[in-house]
């Protein structure tokens, strides 16, 4: 078959779509509207770049100099704030409930007493552990407090004993840290959450567009159609025109009928085929193309990143949307049921984010977890992206996933026209939901 055939076979399929999208906004709202809302209203969520302001509530049951300084650093630090004082543990209680406040912090009555007595002195936290990141950051902001608090008064203890301030200072902590922030220094939650998180989204709604594209000529019985369309320029049995001549022959009688008797084609091509699933599916590529160049220009707002890295990431994200395409195409034609289609696509793209050992270690996951994380195309982009972006890794230990999702891509549009064509040679199976 010539070249020139394909190419028509592909402007055909690419103007079926066309047509189609052009006449049913949701779909199309699928294609452009939805996807670029995901992308803007996730990157504005995560605008406060870190976490700050966390509210808390304090029960001051000592009432001391020493117990009024520690509200004072517990307000002073950037994590938290002291939203109010409270006076009974059962309102503070009912303050978390409520999630007025994420903690409470308890300055026992006898706070400043164990103090000067030099006895244990503990500052009580009470915290919502069910908000895990919360919970973590309000642990780490009242324990700097405390330690604040503690040195200094271990080191007045010892500068009125004699010691020289200096001196104070390295017999309370002979030993420190000193903390090097190898990537993401500023702990920048839009640059680590959101630049992940937006991928995964449109993962999730590439991959149903990708089986309702398919899909829904084999629920509506057009399957058939389509393919004549694309292989011999048959006018288009859905436009208006030839819908009322087909109506006025039938005499009055719906095309639900006359879509039931399309059989299926004589010969199927599988060029033919592969060219017509790519104009097909041509209009969701370019459009989610478009998203992800916006999403790389929004993580690297600093052009920090090498031109070679962004080359890479953005072929691995392109790999990624339309692999999912095809994964949504394949479960749709192997099911023969646009419903089935959509409920596989869920149950793998779904939860795929929290295989993908960004929220949750991935080395902390069991056996068999690391198994399906490692089946998830997901797991293996955002390897790159955070590698390439992130870490500014070398260009060489990314290239094998740039690879392995190129390979992968190709072989499931390869798989999705074997199935278009089982599925066009079994018109008995059309019209599933």
């Amino acid at each position: 078959m010539h070249l020139g055939q394909l190419g028509q076979a592909f402007v055909r399929s690419a103007a079926y779509e066309r047509r189609f999208l052009t006449k049913n906004h949701w779909d199309f709202s699928m294609v452009v509207w939805i996807p670029l809302a995901t992308v803007l209203l996730v990157w504005w969520i995560f605008s406060q770049t870190q976490i700050t302001d966390l509210p808390i509530g304090v029960i001051d049951q000592d009432n001391s100099t020493v117990a009024n300084t520690a509200v004072r650093y517990l307000e002073a630090s950037p994590t938290l704030t002291v939203r109010q004082l409270y006076y009974s543990q059962a309102e503070a209680e009912a303050a978390i409930l409520q999630r007025d406040i994420y903690a409470v912090v308890i300055i026992p009555e006898d706070f400043s007493r164990n103090i000067l007595s030099n006895r244990p002195a503990p500052l009580i936290l009470q915290v919502n552990a069910q908000y895990g990141t919360h919970s973590g950051i309000i642990q780490a902001g009242v324990q700097a407090v405390a330690s604040t608090i503690s040195a200094g008064v271990e080191i007045k203890r010892l500068v009125k004993q004699g010691v020289a301030p200096s001196q104070a200072m390295t017999a309370y902590a002979p030993i420190s840290i000193q903390r090097i922030s190898l990537f993401n220094a500023a702990t920048n939650y839009q640059q680590f959450l959101a630049s992940t998180v937006i991928p995964a989204l449109l993962h999730i709604l590439a991959m149903v567009v990708g089986a309702t594209t398919i899909g829904r000529e084999l629920r509506d019985k057009n399957i058939g159609r389509w393919y004549r369309f694309i292989d011999t320029a048959t006018p288009d049995l859905t436009s208006s025109r030839t819908t009322s001549v087909l109506k006025t022959k039938q005499g009055g009688g719906d095309l639900t009928a006359l879509s039931a008797r399309s059989a299926a084609p004589d010969s199927v091509s599988i060029s033919v085929l592969l060219f017509g699933l790519l104009g097909k599916y041509c209009w969701p590529i370019l459009a989610y193309s478009l998203w992800s160049a916006l999403i790389l220009w929004l993580a690297n707002p600093n052009q920090t990143t090498s031109v070679t890295s962004l080359i890479a990431v953005y072929i691995g994200l392109l790999c990624l949307i339309t692999l999912s395409f095809w994964l949504g195409a394949i479960f749709t034609l192997n099911s023969f049921s646009l419903r089935m289609g959509l409920s596989t696509t869920g149950f793998i793209s779904a939860p795929s984010y929290a295989f993908a050992g960004v929220t949750f270690p991935y080395i902390a996951i069991s056996d068999s977890a690391q198994y399906w994380s490692n089946a998830l195309p997901l797991t293996h982009y955002l390897k790159l992206h955070i590698a390439q972006l992130q870490m500014q890794a070398p260009i060489a230990v990314s290239l094998p996933i740039v690879y392995g999702l190129g390979f992968a891509t190709i072989t499931a549009l390869l798989l999705a026209t074997l199935l278009t064509k089982r599925a066009l040679t079994h018109p008995e199976r059309w019209g599933a939901r």
